[in-house]
């Protein structure tokens, strides 16, 4: 895959604008056509309003290829919503997060959902707190599921618990569907904050090496949390370092 190309932001770096057009004139301001959309700028349990919001998408030319973070809790009359969304996107990817249990019933009402959709699932590491935020756990899960259920895998997050993006990256390649690009730096008490990617701890080139050998085809979605109310001189930065990495500057 071109990363640079097919790279895709998430919705969330743009929190602070409520309306659809506007995320939509950041996202082209920051220089992307791909994005991965959040429920802070969709309700994805109102189906009377998806064509209006992806219309608005497709009218400034950029693609939903995911949607997420959305939680799957065994509720398939809601989860359902989730999924006719994306299909009607035409995404192929959903992150996702299942509940603190190991329950199968969650993950078996959820892979038949996405087998009827056509959509991937991809879990997401949410960090040292979260339960799916080990990559023990994660193993197990994907040990006792199908291909449906798979990782979107969040760089930072996997810092913050004390995991090796790399190496979680090459260990899960047969189920690494989608990347959250992302960086932290952590203070002495270990509380994280968002940096430009490849100025923190994660190891980019590393990284992009890893990805390079593993054949990854997925997502890969970059996030930046900082500078909430103008994130995009940031961003731009981002896919600088990006560009540098990949020898493109």
């Amino acid at each position: 895959m071109n990363i640079l190309k097919d790279m895709a932001v998430q919705s969330y770096c743009f929190r602070h604008f409520k309306k659809n057009e506007e995320v939509a004139e950041k996202v082209r301001e920051a220089g992307f056509s791909n994005l991965e959309l959040c429920a802070v700028h969709a309700d994805f349990t109102d189906e009377k309003s998806f064509a209006k919001v992806i219309g608005i998408y497709v009218k400034a030319g950029i693609k939903i290829v995911s949607i997420g973070v959305q939680s799957m809790n065994n509720n398939p009359k809601v989860e359902e919503k989730f999924f006719k969304f994306a299909k009607m996107a035409g995404a192929k990817l959903m992150s996702v997060s299942f509940p603190f249990s190991f329950s199968l019933d969650s993950f078996r009402a959820a892979e038949k959902l996405a087998d009827k959709y056509d959509v991937n699932m991809g879990i997401h590491n949410h960090g040292g707190h979260d339960w799916l935020g080990s990559a023990g756990i994660l193993k197990t899960v994907f040990d006792n599921t199908g291909p449906r259920v798979g990782l979107t895998l969040d760089t930072a997050w996997a810092l913050d618990a004390s995991q090796d993006p790399v190496e979680m990256a090459e260990m899960f390649s047969g189920r690494l569907y989608g990347l959250h690009l992302k960086d932290f730096t952590f203070n002495t008490a270990r509380k994280p904050a968002d940096v430009i990617i490849g100025t923190g701890n994660l190891d980019l080139p590393k990284l992009f090496a890893a990805l390079q050998k593993i054949n990854f085809n997925g997502a890969v979605i970059l996030e930046y949390e900082g500078d909430t109310e103008n994130p995009v001189p940031a961003i731009k930065q981002c896919v600088e370092q990006v560009r540098k990495e990949l020898g493109h500057a």
